[in-house]
């Protein structure tokens, strides 16, 4: 349990959901084993019971970091003119910084994952907000808009298509 009643598993396990992928070391007084496995499989990367040296802490932060900068399975998305950076949580456009809110940037890697596929609203609620979508509610319109005029402020090369009573799709602009 962490401090202000938050459960740490729970919280990690929402974290991981999110596409967040910084490394953690789960630091806890429960030693059985059935206790490390839980929360291995809620998405730590390591595990160290109280008491414990600090030396070995160090270590095992270090071997985290080793770890993560060896990462083969993480990639850039690119998609014509723009970047995204999974690892920095960086976006760019034709080498120009994008700012992107926490919804929007997982909306765009979502998109960016499936380029030149039709992506359902249905596909883009669950994946982005986590649960299912209410058909009353543009929230996905809103944050397409957004996103929209972020990645071409002058709508001279658009690269969000909606695709009418199908949902969206992401492209290199012509």
């Amino acid at each position: 349990m962490l401090p202000g009643g938050l459960e740490g598993l729970g919280m990690l396990s929402a974290l991981r959901s999110a596409g967040v992928l910084t490394p953690v070391l789960i630091l806890s007084a429960l030693s059985a084993v059935d206790e490390r496995v839980r929360g291995l499989r809620a998405g730590g990367d390591d595990y160290l019971t109280k008491p414990f040296e600090f030396i070995e802490l160090t270590a095992r932060l270090d071997a985290l970091m080793r770890r993560r900068e060896a990462a083969p399975g993480v990639q850039e998305y690119l998609v014509g003119s723009l970047r995204l950076d999974p690892l920095k949580r960086e976006v760019t456009c034709a080498g120009r910084p994008v700012p992107l809110l926490p919804r929007e940037y997982r909306l765009l890697e979502y998109l960016m994952q499936h380029e030149g596929q039709v992506v359902s609203r249905t596909m883009l609620f669950e994946a982005v907000w986590d649960y299912r979508l209410d058909e009353r509610t543009n929230v996905i319109d809103v944050h397409i808009s957004r996103l929209r005029k972020k990645l071409d402020p002058d709508g001279t090369a658009p690269m969000i298509d909606t695709v009418r009573g199908s949902g969206y799709m992401l492209h290199a602009p012509d």
